[in-house]
């Protein structure tokens, strides 16, 4: 068995055709989406991913703002500047790039921002309406991976879910998206971690296995229920090189498999994209 492969670059390109038309609505009735950025520090992939979502911004007619503090800034400064997006009515949603040095404190900042311009959708008010089942803006991997699976006609709903990690961006946030009692969802979810032991034992009976836990290649063959759908959603570097949660020979087990690149990756920039579209929709009523 060789997986098929869950082409998130190729699902991105095809919700980014529809976005060009909800943007093109909008700028007839006079506004341009506005995406805001917020990096504090000099990281190195911090820095490239938010250089990614500027781009992406550009490709689709999109307004963008960025700021850049340096890496003493201090949190009244980081502050200053969440007061700024959230009165600034041309940036529509914006996100403070996660991680922030070590004298800032990222949830502190977090609350200061709107829940109408969350693009990440992860302030606790719009995560608190995801477990209610209230429409809100979703977290963005979470809401790219459920459109992978549903793109892929892989079934949800009754499925046993197993996600590895239980982190506020991928873990927590997707364990309750999908098993909300609604479409492409209304799974069994069962989240492990480091604390449940032997993980195989969790992982060997999913008909869908999400990996979130940022270790390299801690999913082997022998831990993948055969024809299971698998999403490669962690990486992490090892010996310089950026490492997938999934080991390469899962694919010899897996029904499907997304890619360490082109997988995961683009869809959660493009649900970025979609999250500040739906903000400026919202904002003109």
């Amino acid at each position: 068995m060789t997986a098929i492969k869950l082409d998130g670059e190729m699902l991105s390109a095809e919700i980014k055709e529809g976005l060009r038309e909800r943007i093109a609505a909008l700028a007839e009735k006079g506004v341009t989406p506005g995406l805001g950025t917020l990096l504090v520090g000099d990281d190195g992939p911090s820095a490239n991913y938010v250089a990614m979502k500027h781009r992406d911004s550009e490709e689709l007619g999109m307004g963008s703002r960025e700021v850049h503090l340096p890496a003493d800034a201090t949190q009244e400064e980081v502050d200053a500047v969440v007061d700024d997006f959230n009165a600034d009515p041309a940036v529509d949603a914006y996100i403070m790039q996660y991680p922030f040095p070590d004298q800032l404190d990222y949830e502190t900042a977090l609350l200061r921002v709107l829940p109408e311009k969350d693009a990440d959708g992860l302030h606790p008010v719009n995560l608190g309406r995801l477990v209610q089942g209230v429409d809100a803006p979703l977290a963005c991997t979470p809401r790219g991976i459920q459109l992978m699976l549903e793109r892929y006609e892989i079934p949800i709903a009754g499925q046993h879910v197993v996600i590895i990690g239980r982190g506020l961006t991928i873990g927590r946030p997707l364990a309750n998206l999908l098993s909300l009692k609604r479409p492409n969802a209304n799974a069994a979810v069962t989240v492990v971690h480091t604390g449940a032991g032997d993980i195989s034992r969790y992982t060997k009976n999913a008909d869908i296995l999400i990996a979130a836990a940022g270790a390299p290649r801690m999913v082997k063959a022998d831990m993948v229920k055969p024809g299971a759908a698998v999403v490669a959603a962690g990486v992490s570097f090892a010996d310089g090189k950026l490492v997938s949660d999934v080991d390469d020979d899962v694919a010899e087990v897996a029904g499907w498999l997304s890619p360490r690149i082109g997988g995961v990756g683009p869809m959660t920039r493009t649900m970025l994209m979609a999250n500040t579209v739906a903000a400026a929709e919202r904002a003109v009523g």
